[in-house]
C-alpha cells in the first residue's frame, strides 16, 4: 500500500474502511462518517500520550556519528536504538551499521546534552540503556531543543514536532505518534458526543515501528509503559453495566494492549479493568480472547505486520486480507498519515453495503 507522504489538510475527508466480521462484509466511507457507526452508551478510549522529539543526532567520544531513537524512560535511564551515519532520508534497513558501543562509553549530542551508556542488550548491540548527564527541567529543555521527531524515508520532508501530535496529546511518553487518534478532529468528537458517546483516555508509550534490525523488528512490539486512570476503569465498568450494554471502542493498537494488559488477571469476556501503571509485552493476535475491547479504530495495517496480527483478534484473517487488498486497489493510503479502519463485530449494523 502506498504511504501518505505528508499530513493531509482535511482529516475528516480521509478514507475509512469499515470491517464487520458479523456480516463478513466491508464498507468504504470517510473518517467524518465515523459518528454514524457509534451509538449512545458506547465508550471511545484514546491514547493521550504526546510524541517525544525522540531522535537525537550526535557522536561517540571517538567522533563516530550516531543517531539515537529513544524508546522509553525508567528510573532516570532510557532505552534506545542506535543507528550509524545518515538520517531518516535512508530506509532504516539501509542505514550504516551502528558503531560498537560498550558500558561506560560517552555520547555527545550538544554542549548541554550528553549521555553515558549503561548497558548493551545481548540480543543486539544496537539496543542500549543510557543515562543523560542532566535531569529535570534542564534535561527536558535540552531534549526539546535538540531532538527531532522519529520519521521514515517515505515522508516528503522534515517533520516538525507538532506534525506528530494527536488532538489528545498530553504526557510526553511516545517514541512515535500514537497515530490512530490523529484524524479525530474536535468537530468529529463533538458529533460523537452529541450521539451519547463518551470518551476516556489511557496513556501508553507507543514505541518504534521499525528498527532496521531484522531480529529486533521480529520482537516488536517491545515492552512499553502504560497508565490506566481510575476514571477510565470506572467508565468501562459503567459502560458494561448499562442495560443495553455499550461497546468499548479502542482508538489504536496501543489502547488495546493497555486495556487488555490491565485485565490480565481475569479470563472473563467482560473482565474488570484495574487502574494503575505498568509495563506490558502483551502480544494480541489470532486466538486472543478479548476481555475488554469490542472494536478498534486504527490505521491501515499491512498483512504480516504485528499490528495486522492484533487485528486478527477482532476479525478473521481472510476477511482482513480481502479488505486490505480491496482498499489498496481503491487507492487507500498507509502509514501514520494514512487512512483508517474500523473493525469489530456489528459495527456496520444496518449500514451494510
Amino acid at each position: 500500500m502506498k504511504p501518505a507522504t505528508w499530513p493531509r489538510e482535511s482529516p475528516l475527508a480521509e478514507r475509512l474502511l469499515v470491517v464487520d466480521p458479523r456480516c463478513d462484509c466491508t464498507a468504504d466511507r470517510a473518517v467524518g462518517d465515523l459518528s454514524a457507526f457509534v451509538r449512545a452508551g458506547d465508550l471511545v478510549v484514546v491514547n493521550d500520550a504526546a510524541t517525544l522529539p525522540a531522535s537525537l543526532s550526535g557522536q561517540t567520544a571517538q567522533g563516530e556519528p550516531v543517531e539515537l531513537r529513544l524508546l522509553a524512560s525508567r528510573d532516570g535511564s532510557w532505552r534506545a536504538i542506535v543507528f550509524g551515519a545518515g538520517d531518516w532520508r535512508a530506509r532504516t534497513e539501509d542505514r550504516a551499521p551502528a558503531p560498537h558501543l560498550a558500558a561506560g562509553d560517552e555520547l555527545g549530542f550538544a554542549e548541554d546534552l550528553r549521555a553515558r551508556v549503561s548497558s548493551v542488550d545481548a540480543r543486539s548491540g544496537r539496543m542500549i540503556t543510557l543515562r543523560f548527564d542532566s535531569e529535570g527541567d534542564r534535561f527536558w529543555s535540552a531534549l526539546y531543543r535538540h531532538g527531532r521527531p522519529v520519521q521514515y524515508s517515505y515522508v516528503a520532508g522534515p517533520l516538525s514536532l507538532w506534525h506528530v501530535q494527536t488532538p489528545f496529546a498530553s504526557r510526553p511518553w511516545s517514541s512515535e505518534m500514537p497515530s490512530a487518534g490523529r484524524p479525530l478532529a474536535w468537530e468529529l468528537v463533538l458529533a460523537m458526543r452529541a450521539r451519547g458517546v463518551r470518551f476516556a483516555s489511557i496513556t501508553h508509550a507507543a514505541g518504534l515501528s521499525s528498527t532496521g534490525d531484522a531480529e529486533l523488528d521480529g520482537a516488536l512490539p517491545l515492552r512499553e509503559s502504560y497508565d490506566v486512570p481510575s476514571a477510565t476503569a470506572k467508565a468501562i465498568a459503567a459502560t458494561r453495566a448499562q442495560a443495553r450494554g455499550g461497546r468499548v471502542i479502542a482508538v489504536g493498537t496501543t489502547v488495546v494492549r493497555a486495556l487488555e494488559s490491565a485485565t490480565a488477571g481475569t479470563k472473563a469476556r467482560h473482565g474488570t479493568v484495574t487502574a494503575g501503571s505498568g509495563e506490558t509485552d502483551l502480544v494480541v493476535g489470532r486466538g486472543h480472547a478479548l476481555r475488554v475491547v469490542d472494536a478498534i479504530f486504527t490505521g491501515m495495517h499491512e498483512p504480516g505486520t504485528s499490528h495486522d496480527a492484533l487485528l486478527q483478534a477482532f476479525a478473521p484473517r481472510d476477511l482482513l486480507v480481502r479488505a486490505f487488498r480491496g482498499a489498496q486497489a481503491r487507492g487507500f493510503l498507509g502509514h501514520e498519515f494514512g487512512d483508517s479502519m474500523l473493525v469489530g463485530a456489528g459495527v456496520l449494523g444496518d449500514q451494510r453495503p
